[in-house]
């Protein structure tokens, strides 16, 4: 048997790419509200982007997260009226996924540096 198929692990070296496009792709049709939305949690999660920052614990903190959510919700509120129904939740939503982006980035990223030996 051949030495490559021994190894049941096919590597793809453009998945990340792949990836990493079709993820702006697809924030490119967010709905108006959302892509404004966008950029402040990118900019607090950027902050937050750290190698022991609480958002790539086992389990990050609820309260944590909660904060993350309102100082977004302070900056964005001179762009939507006050009482936008349903813009707290979007919020949080939106933070949610980007977490879930950000760490599951770290773990590949973790993945990839492992020396495979043999």
């Amino acid at each position: 048997m051949p030495f490559y198929m021994a190894y049941s692990m096919s590597v793809d070296y453009n998945s990340s790419r792949r990836d990493s496009r079709d993820f702006e792709y697809l924030k490119s049709l967010y709905p108006d509200h959302a892509k404004r939305i966008l950029p402040y949690l990118e900019e607090e999660f950027d902050r937050m982007d750290h190698r022991f920052s609480m958002m790539y614990d086992e389990y990050p903190d609820k309260f944590q997260l909660r904060l993350i959510c309102q100082r977004v919700q302070e900056k964005i509120n001179a762009l939507f009226q006050p009482n936008t129904e349903g813009l707290a939740d979007l919020v949080e939503v939106m933070m949610f996924h980007e977490l879930y982006r950000r760490r599951s980035d770290q773990r590949r990223a973790q993945f990839s540096r492992i020396p495979y030996t043999f």
